[in-house]
């Protein structure tokens, strides 16, 4: 019985050690687990940080431009100083400042007593003229009718002579020849004076005309339409003839054609390249509030030495007249354009040699070196014509911490897609000269202005001749007359 309870004892503690044992081991088990997974943790976790980061932008397609703005002012499409072709005194006068005129139109009729005098002496010339081609006419009829007598005469005594010989004199024969011979040549000097008194009536038709058409000139007419700009002269003032170009005698009137206007754009030399015929323009008056659509129409092809500028003009239809000339106006010129092209920040680009290159992110996320053609540069965007295609990934900054296959993380940076990077030659800022103008004195503003057009301080209420000349290259001088 003891020996039976003794196995029974022992039985039992093995058994309890056996669980004891079992217990340790899934103990141990478990802590190596979790050991070994902490440590996978770890070893990711240091891979995942060894990995840089990249700031990227995705090419897209969009549009850039480049844009001008510059300050420009009206000016009549042509100005004319309309002078007389002869001198006078003022008989009449029919416009005055701002009226409106057209071609054709009589401005002003001017009184020269002598010149009526000397248009009717070439008329009595005429008449004179016509009555020797008249008496030279009659005179060829008798010279004729002479010359046809002495030669029948002539005729038949030769054919007497012929029938019976002896029967008349030789004396008589010759005679009657030399009669012949004498009334012809007398038809031809009849003829030569027909010849002359014609002549002699061409030269005082001639006349007669040139006088007419100096009479005609009494009468001055506007060469074009337009609107009078300036008066000049008044009734019973004498009024010299322009026939002198250099001749600093005052013209009648000016006349200004604002139907359509020359909107002159100073151009900044660099950007020269860009200007072309036909070049779409923004207008933006802001004295009249208006918006206006123009194009490049002409520009002088060359640079001036002291501004550095090109002179660009737009015409501006105003059959309404509301803008002015000497109005300013802001322009937005498009000097160049690209349209749906591929667009990458120019911070992605880095200069390799004698091209660009860009740094390319895969589908793994691995860097590739690519080299791309540049087209139109932005501030901040640049077009790519050929080695991107829309929705690539490409770093932006700080190229050279990165190699060619090595991987990153990306970080996407919201980039637009289209730009227009806008250059600015001078604008004009109508409200803030106004505060400006009025917190100046009086002769600050003239000042201003004066400083603004370009030209020293005038008398304003007398301009002379010669302002056209000086400062409005497309002005002329009309002589003018009945047309």
């Amino acid at each position: 019985m003891q020996i039976l309870f003794a196995s029974t004892a022992a039985r039992a503690r093995i058994a309890r050690g056996a669980a004891g044992a079992a217990l340790c081991f899934v103990a141990l088990s478990a802590i190596s687990l979790t050991a070994c997974r902490s440590g996978e943790d770890e070893s990711g976790a240091a891979r995942a940080a060894s990995i840089p980061s990249a700031r990227v932008a995705i090419a897209q397609r969009g549009d850039i431009s480049h844009v001008l703005s510059l300050a420009g002012q009206f000016q009549p499409y042509q100005m004319v100083d309309v002078h007389p072709k002869v001198s006078g005194y003022m008989r009449r006068i029919n416009v005055d400042i701002g009226d409106i005129v057209h071609e054709g139109q009589t401005l002003a009729t001017l009184e020269v007593p002598e010149l009526k005098a000397q248009l009717q002496q070439t008329v009595f010339q005429v008449d004179q003229s016509r009555e020797e081609i008249t008496r030279a006419q009659h005179e060829i009829n008798r010279a004729e009718a002479q010359h046809g007598a002495l030669h029948e005469q002539y005729l038949r005594l030769q054919e007497a002579s012929k029938g019976r010989p002896g029967l008349i004199a030789e004396q008589e024969l010759d005679n009657a020849k030399a009669g012949d011979l004498s009334a012809e040549a007398q038809v031809d000097a009849a003829k030569a004076a027909m010849a002359a008194a014609k002549q002699h009536l061409g030269s005082a038709q001639a006349d007669n005309q040139r006088v007419e058409a100096l009479h005609n000139y009494t009468n001055v007419v506007a060469p074009i339409s337009g609107v009078v700009a300036w008066r000049y002269a008044d009734t019973g003032a004498l009024i010299q003839g322009g026939t002198n170009s250099n001749s600093q005698d005052l013209p009648i009137v000016r006349l200004s054609q604002s139907t359509l206007l020359r909107l002159r754009l100073p151009v900044p030399e660099d950007d020269v390249r860009y200007v072309h015929d036909g070049d779409p323009v923004t207008l933006r008056v802001d004295a009249v509030g208006r918006n206006i659509i123009g194009k490049v129409v002409r520009f002088t092809r060359s640079i001036n030495f002291e501004t550095r500028t090109m002179e660009t003009e737009v015409d501006v239809d105003n059959k309404d007249l509301s803008i002015a000339p000497g109005m300013y106006a802001n322009a937005m010129l498009r000097l160049a354009h690209s349209e749906k092209t591929v667009t990458i920040p120019v911070e992605a680009l880095v200069i390799k040699g004698d091209g660009r290159v860009v740094y390319v992110l895969d589908d793994t996320n691995h860097i590739h070196v690519r080299s791309v053609q540049v087209g139109l540069e932005g501030s901040k965007l640049a077009e790519i014509k050929s080695g991107i295609q829309p929705g690539e990934r490409v770093i932006l900054g700080g190229q050279d911490h990165y190699q060619d296959g090595e991987a990153v993380s990306p970080e996407i940076a919201q980039e637009p897609a289209s730009e227009t990077q806008q250059q600015t030659g001078g604008t004009i800022d109508l409200e803030a000269d106004q505060q400006a103008d009025n917190e100046a004195g009086p002769d600050a503003v003239e000042e201003k202005r004066a400083a603004r057009t370009g030209i020293q301080k005038k008398n304003a209420t007398e301009p002379t001749v010669n302002t056209p000349a000086a400062h409005e290259p497309h002005a002329k001088t009309f002589g003018g007359g009945a047309g």
